[in-house]
């Protein structure tokens, strides 16, 4: 089974706790455990991190050359090197870079690299090409299956 994640960048809190929860409870560990991210900041980041930590693969589709540069804070681009480097594959769509079509085409491929996509989503629209709520949207379009991750009443900045 290859689990994928999409989900919004800046995560408060409890939203961390809830997922990192939800996702020692419910994957499996070791070798049959395959995950596939982004490995945007927020929840991309802490989907590889979890996979990693329980003895999985990862597999990493970037944007774009470059894409490190894009990332929101040192600690989140110091933390996309290693996790990059932990990857057994990584693929990089073909934009120069990053741009909304370029996260969109990754998101996307990410969606077609994996069996069952984890969202760590508010349900809101996206606030641009290719966000969160686009590639749920893509993900269903599919027939993949989704599993939402949020707290009712919990807002993200």
């Amino acid at each position: 089974m290859r689990f994928g994640v999409t989900g919004h960048r800046i995560l408060p809190p409890a939203i961390v706790d809830h997922v990192v929860d939800h996702w020692r409870r419910v994957l499996p560990a070791g070798t049959r455990l395959h995950g596939v991210s982004n490995l945007a900041d927020g929840a991309d980041q802490l989907f590889a991190t979890q996979i990693l930590a329980a003895g999985g693969t990862l597999e990493v589709v970037l944007p774009c050359e470059g894409y490190a540069g894009s990332l929101i804070a040192d600690d989140s681009r110091a933390r996309f090197e290693d996790l990059r480097r932990a990857a057994v594959t990584v693929i990089t769509m073909p934009y120069p870079e990053p741009s909304e079509h370029a996260f969109l085409a990754a998101g996307q491929a990410l969606v077609e690299r994996c069996d069952h996509l984890f969202a760590v989503w508010d349900g809101r629209p996206a606030r641009g090409l290719g966000g969160t709520a686009d590639i749920v949207a893509y993900a269903r379009a599919r027939g993949l299956p989704v599993t939402v991750l949020w707290l009712d009443g919990v807002l993200r900045a």
